[in-house]
């Protein structure tokens, strides 16, 4: 990737438009970005990556991009043109930016822009390729190969984070290469192997408790007499003893059921005697008392005897009389017939004028057919009476929708004078709403910065607190450190002015003396008061070397809570935490109000649509009510000349009635009287020849029947209830009769009645206690068969489940090794070395390797940076990182550099990782590289050996960019970009190109 020029209008501190062309700058190899603190330097480096990724680099991330010194109208844009993997393209990148509107008063938010264009050598033209963020994005991190993340610490090489880096501990080491190297794979990995031994071990405890669980029923149905094994889901065993005592369960439930079944026939044959004897008492007792009731229901019948002869003489009357009843029947009905006739034509007669009092049913017959003709001439008449009266309703309906249409009419002219009003409205109200819903979204973006700037600012403050915390105990910690090394300095002093007397104490007659080897000991050395011994020595030895461990680590805390309160700094910036608060509090205020008003845009909206289509109904109305206004009059001078036909025709028909419906209806009652008249009149006539007639047949019906006279005749007759009521009464008796005869000419019945009366209570007694005794015997045979069915079944599925179980287990014993493994927690894995560890270590590596080579040029060949995978205390080994000093021979770690040797160490630590992801991301060139700060703590001769190793890098067609604002660099650097800060914003000037 080669950068050629970069355009930035509006953006930071730069208010109006600059231009940087960085092929000018990179044709030297080596320039420098230079300027006061706050002119915006960084600014520069900023608007290269937000060009490339629409993002500044994490640390300013939520601070605001547009310019404060740039006029309203002007748009916050970088563009960037640069050559990437053999093509070159421009980006063009606008934030979101509020603008004053073209129409009215107040402002407007602009979307953000993004714009990907490609140079075609050919026509030399520009080609537009794509306008999304999101594809713009990924065509970007697709060609260089790199995230957002790596680009800000491969490109843009941030020194302080590469000092961190080399301070800092394994976890934190791990956190960063993980970024930049992207082994987040590896950490899935683990963290579905960890998973999987989960599951399949919850798979195997869930198969274990279920198979414990049908052990538990096993128990239960063996009335308890089953041993379960003393061991919990998971251990090893467990399948092996359940089947175990589930098979002696199953043979002591067969020999159960073996007894049960022997006593359960010796008391069914018990209870099949007793029911046997039983059932022959029950029979004879029945016999006996049958033959009693039979004797009894003799006497009875004996008693009624009179009775019965009496309903049998009744009923053959009776059947005489039944063939006299057709003609009683017709006799009744005849009579009231006639009866009935009699009195309709009494009741009609009363109805008709006087001139017919005296008519026949003939002559009624012929007035009703002439007051039917003259009825029919009427018709004609009452149609055009009911056609005028129709009339008069349309006239009045057509008057009542002249009145709505007109009322329609004005309501709808009010309403259309007042539409543009209505329009004008809620249109503004659909443009404040969208305003409010950018303003939001806007908003939104500045939020989220904002908060994590506060969630840094409380961190940086607690930290602050534990920063001074940390200090004290490292102050006092060092200060008895101190004291017991003094201490045991001053004891082993002592010691060493009483040794003499020490040895002196060791000294044996003839044995040599261990110092002169003489074996004559003359004046053996007295030991004096206060005498220091070797135990006094080596305990304050001790307690110096706790002192000293305990200020190491004090020491080692501080440096850590110092560490996070720079990184805490960085975040948060040195804003008060109440200010920030504020304007985060500010911030949640404003867009929840701008969300709130932007809630309003669909209501409007919807209210619009719904005032558009009501506008288009109230024009279609007046429409429809002036066309019917028109038809109106042409309608009404037809009804008019209708109804003054139609009044001189009703005229002619009325006659002396009011109406001709009255004379219609007059007409019709008297031909209606008529007709009844005359059919009532006709009825009469012929009911009274029947009567005549049935009189005549019912004498001689009763004479054939044997009675003298019809009412003789009727007064035997039976109904229908006293016949069926004396049928009733001879069945019965019949049929009690030929019963008790039956019951007495039985044998059986006859002699047990001559023996003598049976005892069922004994009988019954030893029966139930049988049955008692056999159903007892039952149960106990069903109760040992369902046992020996239910262990059956429930031996089976546990060794169903152990055989289904062991495939499980093995998957199981298989994925937990495999996890410890990966994990680092298995005894296999001597270092404890995680997989995401082990995979960033060879990362590790190659970059401590390809930093050696700048960093023993940058030393002088004094110092190399090497990778160390030897645990620490009883932590995870894998990440360490030692610095070589070819001085002394030894290997120490990299915290122990000077300030000076920090910064050229995490440089060369910062090249050879940009050397090693360039490589791991796909190998694309890296052709312009900037390094930010730092060069302030290097003295002359260092400086120089770094400047020749940046120097060097163009042997990889390399440009390097120096942010510095050191003195001594303006000098020997010659390509510069000097960045100059003004009350108007910041400008920018290149030099010595």
């Amino acid at each position: 990737m080669r950068l050629h020029r970069l355009q930035i209008t509006a953006f930071g501190p730069f208010g109006d438009h600059r231009s940087v062309d960085f092929d000018a700058l990179s044709a030297a190899g080596l320039f420098l970005l230079h300027g006061p603190t706050g002119a915006g330097k960084t600014s520069v480096l900023d608007a290269v990556c937000y060009a490339l990724y629409g993002a500044v680099p994490g640390a300013r991330q939520g601070m605001t991009l547009r310019s404060d010194h740039a006029p309203p109208a002007t748009p916050t844009e970088v563009v960037l043109e640069l050559t990437v993997a053999g093509r070159r393209l421009e980006l063009t990148r606008r934030p979101p930016w509020e603008r004053p509107k073209k129409r009215g008063t107040g402002t407007t938010v602009e979307k953000a822009v993004s714009l990907l264009r490609a140079h075609d050598p050919a026509s030399g033209t520009w080609k537009d390729l794509s306008r999304s963020h999101q594809e713009i994005g990924e065509e970007i991190t697709h060609l260089l190969g790199m995230s957002r993340e790596q680009f800000c610490q491969v490109v843009l090489l941030p020194q302080g984070d590469f000092a961190r880096f080399l301070r800092a501990d394994a976890e934190a080491r791990g956190r960063l290469l993980g970024r930049l190297f992207d082994t987040h794979r590896f950490a899935e990995v683990e963290k579905h192997l960890a998973e999987r031994r989960r599951a399949t071990e919850a798979r195997v405890r869930e198969e274990d408790a279920a198979l414990l669980a049908d052990a538990h029923r096993m128990q239960q149905a063996a009335d308890g007499g089953m041993d379960l094994p003393d061991l919990t889901p998971g251990e090893p065993g467990l399948a092996d003893a359940v089947l175990t005592a589930a098979a002696v369960a199953r043979s002591t439930a067969r020999e159960q059921l073996a007894v049960a079944r022997i006593r359960l026939e010796t008391a069914e044959r018990a209870h099949a005697d007793a029911e046997h004897g039983l059932e022959s008492v029950r029979e004879r007792v029945r016999l006996q008392r049958r033959f009693a009731e039979a004797r009894e229901r003799a006497a009875r019948l004996a008693e009624r005897a009179g009775a019965h002869r009496e309903d049998e003489t009744r009923m053959e009357r009776g059947r005489k009389a039944q063939t006299v009843a057709p003609a009683l029947e017709l006799r009744d009905s005849a009579e009231t017939a006639h009866r009935r006739a009699t009195d309709a034509e009494a009741r009609v007669r009363d109805l008709l004028p006087e001139r017919y009092a005296g008519e026949g049913a003939a002559g009624l017959a012929a007035a009703a057919r002439r007051a039917a003709e003259e009825l029919g001439g009427l018709d004609a008449a009452r149609r055009a009476e009911q056609r005028l009266a129709g009339l008069h309703d349309e006239r009045a309906d057509a008057d009542r929708q002249e009145r709505a249409d007109a009322e329609a009419l004005e309501e709808a002219e009010a309403w259309l004078a007042g539409w543009e009003s209505t329009r004008a409205g809620l249109q503004e109200r659909i443009e404040s709403a969208q305003d409010a819903a950018a303003r939001a979204e806007q908003l939104a973006a500045r939020r989220e910065p904002a908060q994590a700037r506060l969630t840094a600012a409380r961190r940086r403050d607690r930290l602050t607190r534990d920063a001074d915390d940390a200090h004290a105990r490292a102050r006092a910690s060092g200060e008895h450190a101190l004291a017991a090394k003094g201490h045991w300095l001053e004891l082993k002093e002592q010691r060493l002015a009483g040794i003499a007397a020490e040895l002196a104490a060791h000294l044996t007659d003839g044995a040599p003396c261990a110092v002169c080897g003489s074996a004559d000991h003359p004046a053996p050395a007295r030991r004096a008061a206060g005498h220091v011994d070797r135990d006094a020595e080596e305990s304050a030895l001790a307690a110096h070397q706790r002192a000293d461990e305990q200020r190491a680590e004090d020491e080692g805390r501080l440096g850590t809570v110092r560490e996070a309160l720079a990184a805490a700094t960085a975040e948060a910036g040195d804003a008060p935490t109440d200010r920030l608060a504020e304007e985060a509090a500010e911030l949640d205020r404003l867009c929840t109000a701008a969300r709130r008003d932007a809630a309003a845009l669909h209501p409007a909206r919807e209210e619009l649509r719904a005032a558009e289509q009501e506008h288009e109904r109230r024009l279609a109305d007046r429409r429809r009510a002036e066309v019917r206004a028109a038809s109106r009059h042409t309608r009404r001078d037809a009804l008019d000349r209708e109804q003054t036909a139609l009044e001189e025709q009703l005229a002619r028909a009325r006659g002396d009635a009011g109406t001709v419906a009255a004379r219609a209806a007059h007409l019709e009652r008297t031909t209606a009287l008529l007709t009844d008249a005359a059919d009532a009149a006709r009825a009469a006539e012929e009911s009274a020849a029947r009567l005549k007639d049935a009189d005549g047949r019912l004498a001689e019906a009763a004479f054939r029947a044997g009675f003298d006279t019809p009412r003789q005749a009727a007064a035997a007759l039976l109904d229908d209830t006293a016949h069926r009521e004396l049928q009733r009464r001879l069945d019965a008796w019949q049929s009690e009769e030929t019963a008790v005869r039956t019951v007495l000419a039985e044998a059986e019945t006859a002699a047990a009645a001559a023996q003598p009366p049976a005892d069922p209570a004994t009988a019954e007694a030893a029966a139930a206690a049988a049955a008692r005794h056999a159903r007892d015997a039952a149960s106990a045979r069903d109760a040992a068969d369902r046992r020996c069915t239910a262990l059956d079944r429930l031996s089976a599925r546990a060794a169903e489940a152990t055989r289904r179980q062991g495939p499980l287990r093995e998957e199981h014993d298989r994925v937990a090794r495999l996890a410890s493994l990966a994990a680092g927690t298995a005894a296999d894995n001597e270092r404890r070395m995680r997989l995401e560890s082990y995979v960033l270590a060879a990362r590790l590596e190659q970059v401590a390797a390809a930093a050696s080579v700048r960093l023993q040029r940058m030393s002088s060949g004094r110092y190399t940076l090497v990778h160390s995978d030897d645990r620490t205390g009883r932590g995870r080994s894998g990440l360490g990182l030692h610095v070589v000093d070819a001085w002394t021979g030894r290997e120490r770690d990299t915290a122990t550099l000077s300030g000076g040797e920090t910064f050229f160490a995490s440089l060369a630590l910062a090249l050879g990782l940009a050397d090693v992801v360039t490589d791991e991301s796909g190998g694309a060139g890296l052709d312009t590289l900037f390094i930010d700060e730092g060069f302030g703590s290097l003295d002359d001769q260092t400086l120089d050996e770094v400047l020749d190793v940046l120097d060097s890098l163009r042997e990889r067609d390399r440009s390097v960019g120096i942010v510095s604002h050191v003195a001594d660099l303006r000098r020997r650097i010659h390509a510069q970009l000097e960045v100059v800060k003004g009350r108007a914003g910041s400008t920018l000037r290149q030099r010595g190109v």
